[in-house]
């Protein structure tokens, strides 16, 4: 049974309709392995269709959340907005009304590039709507039963003066630095340590602090599920907390928990931005199918930490088409439904597209010509994505151009295992007889094969390495190939 059929079943034993929950803040580029929350959300709902349940996912944008640092990629101006709610901060770029918009946009447009169905809250349009108003009640009231629970969970001390709730001051605008010294049922009383002192209402005055805004988001939609990064599922960390917050102070029920590994981007480390080590999602959406992406997480469980490396994902692509022959879950898992999939291979639309110089309708011959069952929309949707990989994360010696003539030189043996070569393709092999018969001629004519190979991408190419030989060729073309060495074989 794959992972997620699991986490659906347990589920459905609960109960036939859930709520999932995610959320992130919008802090700066949301990056790749914030993703990771919202395939696994996805897939999860998938799958609890696909049983006969009933899902939906809520995305809660973290939009009340302060700065909290000025990150590598900010003016140094913004050290002035540090502390204050993401919202009320301007737009680093000036094309959004605030910072926080800047960075959800484009998340979210690739959310539904990614086929991932979602409803949108935005933390501060909730606490401005009221719809944390009760929670935010309850959780003055029992503050001391709060501080006791989080002091027994996590082993340190609460100071007396800690308050569940921040007020945003008045004054300075910030979050951080306010106290609340009073409430009554109509307005949180506080002071700053800039200096001011005043009152906010429940409506849009501030945030609880996250343990507890956690929490209270659980009861305010009823979320059944939720996955979240290890570090909230450490021992006395975020979940342990809210398991007895939500039970003893909220009289509700926790989510099921899917606590998630971080993605590792190869020669980087762990994808953080407070460390300049980002991978924009937009990005990678604009540069990778959908499928690849999501496949991408759904190859390993959840606890599993994931190796990325953009640069060198051909690999990610043979296995994901080997996978979805054999109607492994997970591939299938990772389709979008909106999407024509068809048998034509990535690595070799990498080929084809720089041998036709990204004309589709040469690609699409060239297609035929090898016997491929085509979907076109899915081809031209290939190509796009091929080009766009190659100009930004492909490694040198996958790139290529066929040039008009040869322009190196051979020597005898090179020349003799060319020719015989030549003479014994024909145009019925397939890519694998093909890269076979390299193997074969070099035995006759006693060359070892790996100058064999290099060979034929002097020939081909004016360099010794390139793409898989069988593929290569057939994809040009047997006459194409014995033409380009015909002057080698004169006699």
């Amino acid at each position: 049974m794959h992972w997620v059929d699991a986490v659906a079943r347990d589920l459905l034993e609960k109960s036939e309709k859930h709520r999932i929950a995610t959320g992130i803040s919008p802090s700066g580029p949301i990056h790749l392995g914030n993703l990771r929350e919202m395939v696994t959300a996805d897939v999860i709902r998938k799958a609890l269709v696909d049983a006969g349940g009933e899902a939906e996912i809520f995305y809660i944008a973290d939009d009340v959340d302060q700065l909290r640092k000025r990150y590598p990629f900010l003016p140094k101006e913004y050290e002035n907005f540090v502390g204050k709610p993401l919202f009320r901060i301007p737009d680093p770029k000036g094309c959004h009304e605030s910072y926080s918009e800047h960075f959800l946009e484009p998340f979210l447009n690739s959310l539904d590039d990614l086929g991932i169905d979602v409803q949108v809250y935005r933390a501060s349009e909730m606490y401005e709507k009221g719809m944390y108003r009760e929670a935010i009640k309850i959780a003055l009231k029992r503050k001391d039963d709060i501080a006791r629970i989080i002091s027994e969970v996590t082993g340190r001390k609460i100071e007396k003066d800690w308050s569940p709730f921040m007020p945003i001051c008045e004054g300075c605008g910030k979050i951080i630095t306010t106290k609340v010294i009073d409430f009554d049922e109509s307005k949180i009383y506080y002071i700053c340590t800039c200096g001011n002192s005043g009152n906010v209402g429940y409506n849009g005055g501030g945030k609880l602090t996250w343990r507890v805004d956690w929490v209270a988001r659980w009861t305010i939609l009823k979320i059944t599920c939720e996955p979240f990064g290890k570090d909230h599922a450490a021992a006395g960390g975020s979940y342990d907390t809210g398991v007895r917050i939500s039970r003893e102070i909220y009289n509700y029920e926790p989510p099921y928990p899917v606590p998630y590994e971080w993605v590792h981007i190869k020669g980087m480390g762990v994808a953080k931005k407070s460390r300049g080590i980002v991978v924009a999602v937009e990005d990678v959406v604009e540069t990778f199918p959908p499928e690849i992406i999501r496949y991408l997480f759904m190859r390993v469980r959840p606890e599993r930490h994931i190796e990325f490396e953009p640069t060198d994902i051909l690999d990610l692509f043979d296995e994901f088409e080997e996978k979805l022959r054999k109607k492994d879950r997970g591939a299938e898992l990772s389709l979008v439904s909106k999407i024509s999939y068809s048998e034509v291979p990535f690595r070799h639309v990498v080929v084809l597209g720089q041998i036709a110089n990204w004309d589709v309708e040469k690609v699409l011959n060239m297609l035929k010509r090898s016997g491929y069952s085509i979907e076109r929309s899915d081809v031209e949707r290939k190509l796009s994505y091929a080009k766009k990989w190659l100009e930004r994360f492909a490694p040198e010696n996958l790139k290529f151009k066929i040039s008009e003539k040869i322009e190196v030189e051979f020597d005898n043996d090179e020349r003799t295992f060319l020719c015989s070569f030549a003479e014994k393709l024909n145009e019925l092999m397939s890519a694998e007889e093909i890269h076979a018969l390299v193997y074969e001629v070099s035995r006759e004519v006693k060359v070892d094969p790996s100058k064999a190979f290099k060979a034929i991408y002097k020939a081909i190419l004016n360099r010794d390495h390139g793409p898989r030989i069988g593929y290569f060729i057939r994809s040009l073309g047997v006459d194409w190939f014995r033409e380009r060495i015909a002057f080698l074989c004169q006699r």
